[in-house]
């Protein structure tokens, strides 16, 4: 830059400083994008509904079933063919008291619960 007046010198310096801050700036928001865009996919990939339909469907079983190993055959088989996820549940019952250990896995989310019916 010494042949340049003073003049051309600070136009070339104002150019560095503009791209610089252009790079700079879309890199920034580059960065806040991914972030953004990764917390919605995981509060999106939570499967409530799905839980809570699962939940349900247990509930009512356990109440209302006499045949209990053929009805958490079908849930766990229907579960895995609908949903693609992994359920499995128990049920102890002594003394007019129900434990129900429910666990639900469908590859990104695992939930466990436990039920306890007086």
């Amino acid at each position: 830059m010494a042949r340049l007046n003073d003049d051309a010198q600070w136009i070339v310096l104002m150019g560095f400083i503009v791209s610089f801050s252009f790079f700079f700036l879309a890199l920034v928001i580059n960065q806040s994008t991914v972030v953004g865009q990764t917390t919605a996919e995981s509060v999106i990939e939570f499967p409530k509904n799905d839980i809570r339909d699962v939940r349900e469907v247990i509930g009512k079983s356990v109440i209302l079933s006499d045949n209990f190993d053929v009805v958490k055959s079908d849930i766990t088989v229907i579960s895995m063919n609908r949903k693609s996820a992994v359920v499995e549940y128990s049920n102890i019952s002594a003394n007019n008291v129900t434990i129900i250990d429910i666990h639900y896995n469908n590859g990104v989310t695992a939930y466990n619960e436990t039920w306890t019916l007086y």
